[in-house]
């Protein structure tokens, strides 16, 4: 049973290689600087001002970094030829900016994601949308953290 397991887990798995999933997160160091993590997902690719598109509803101050709410709404029409594809929540000065990556389908008919973050310290959080099209948008906000949720 416990080699079938293995066997089961190593075909999940695949074998050992560089991850491609959600830009190249083998290339994923130990402590990363914000502009490296865009250049990771994003390449060259241009990020535009989506602050009329997005909207982000977090608070401007955070008590405490270790819980920090965040809903994101990107009005879309989210019909198969006009959807968000992905939502990136990048937190700037984390030691790994990436908090997390929702992918999204026309057929959940609206773009709202709502989630909690862990902030070590006082940071900006962009919420980058990728529409259907390749097109990226990004939006941002500052939150002070008065207790660091990251161990500080």
């Amino acid at each position: 049973m416990r080699a079938l397991g293995c066997l089961g887990v190593s075909a999940v798995l695949g074998a050992p290689g560089t991850a491609l999933g959600q830009g190249n997160l083998g290339a994923l160091q130990p402590e990363e600087k914000v502009d490296a993590t865009l250049q990771r997902l994003f390449g060259s690719r241009p990020i535009k001002d989506g602050s009329g598109m997005i909207r982000l509803d977090m608070p401007l101050i955070a008590e405490n970094g270790a819980v920090v709410p965040i809903t994101i709404e990107v009005q879309s029409p989210m019909t198969p030829a006009n959807y968000v594809r992905s939502v990136y929540i990048i937190s700037d000065k984390n030691r790994r900016p990436m908090n997390a990556k929702f992918s999204l389908s026309p057929e959940i008919g609206a773009a709202v994601i709502g989630t909690n973050l862990r902030l070590g310290e006082t940071t900006d959080v962009r919420a980058v949308v990728e529409l259907n099209d390749g097109t990226l948008l990004m939006a941002k906000q500052e939150v002070k953290v008065t207790v660091g949720g990251c161990g500080g």
